[in-house]
């Protein structure tokens, strides 16, 4: 896990967030005994290229049933007859949740913010393994990803009411303001959304489940009910540069990287002390609304845009500045 943060995220969300769900076993076992996985592998396939044969018009009962055969160039009507066919095989073969497991997770539905840009088959088992249909699901595809990859990633989104891909897409920088930017498209996107969730977090394709959804949902309704969970501390002196010297995004024949400048940088708008802390999060619906309208917080974003990894220090900032006010707000009323 080495890029949009994912070196990061391993320790975070496995210790400080405990969000993600229990991997399991998603293959069927067929007639013989072998499992659907190893027959694809014998045959050179992995579940991403099996995810991208499905919808590349191959008949289901080709693609599952005898992976190795070759399917003859389908007609229009048979690929839209193939694709419907295939969502439904795809669901059952991957074991996707199609009803909510408890009325409790239903009562309380989650938000996800999924960066991903490769290693499709990864991401299929991240989405099988988080999916709930009371959840809600924004996809952003890096835009230096293959066409390839992102028609796959399209076609296995519209198997699903609540799967999206991001309105806008950013061409995303390790450390750099792309992949805050690519964040927030989705909290824009996601607070659109008529379906009601409560908490969003956000993972990247690397990332992968520990916890289930009632588990998550029982940790943030009783220990972050009403909070965000996006845990820092007073930038300290050492992580000073990030912020005190200007950084620009390169990207150029299939290599991307930050790098600082000369330029001295001015101090953060609205005299706002700055906190450092993890760029992954569980955040409230109201704390999104937050973020996208208050004015400190826009100007924030618009001065963070030349900073170093500034979703290392965004989050846990406006989350200081929005209890500051809930504590103002809340001594005026009394």
């Amino acid at each position: 896990m080495s890029l949009l943060g994912c070196t990061k995220s391993g320790f975070v969300l496995c210790l400080g967030l405990s969000i993600i769900l229990l991997a399991i076993n998603n293959i069927n076992q067929l007639e013989d005994g072998q499992s659907i996985e190893e027959e694809i592998k014998e045959c050179g396939f992995y579940p991403g290229e099996l995810c991208k044969a499905l919808f590349d018009g191959k008949p289901a009962a080709l693609v599952v049933g005898n992976i190795c055969q070759e399917a003859l160039p389908p007609s229009r009507e048979e690929v839209s007859i193939t694709l419907q066919s295939n969502c439904t095989n795809l669901i059952t073969e991957l074991h996707f949740i199609t009803t909510p497991l408890s009325l409790e997770e239903a009562d309380y539905p989650l938000a996800y913010i999924v960066t991903i840009h490769k290693q499709l088959d990864m991401f299929i088992k991240l989405l099988a393994a988080i999916y709930a249909p009371q959840n809600v699901y924004c996809i952003h595809i890096d835009q230096k990803s293959s066409k390839t990859y992102s028609q796959a990633v399209q076609r296995l989104a519209s198997c699903f009411h609540n799967v999206f891909l991001s309105s806008q897409q950013e061409t995303v920088v390790y450390a750099g303001f792309s992949r805050l930017r690519a964040d927030i498209n989705c909290m824009e996107d996601l607070v659109r959304s008529a379906l009601p969730w409560r908490h969003v977090i956000n993972l990247c394709g690397q990332d992968f489940p520990m916890k289930t959804n009632r588990e998550i949902v029982q940790y943030l309704k009783t220990r972050w009910n009403g909070k965000n969970l996006t845990p820092g501390v007073i930038q300290p002196p050492h992580m000073r540069y990030r912020t005190q010297a200007t950084y620009k995004e390169f990207v150029h024949m299939g290599k991307s990287y930050v790098y600082p400048t000369k330029e001295e940088k001015a101090g953060p708008p609205h005299n706002i002390t700055l906190y450092f802390g993890t760029a992954y999060y569980a955040l409230t619906r109201n704390f999104v609304e937050f973020v996208l309208m208050d004015q400190r917080a826009k100007d924030l974003l618009e001065w963070s845009m030349d900073t170093y990894s500034p979703d290392e220090h965004y989050w846990v900032t406006l989350n200081r500045i929005q209890g500051e006010i809930f504590h103002i707000s809340h001594k005026t009323i009394s």
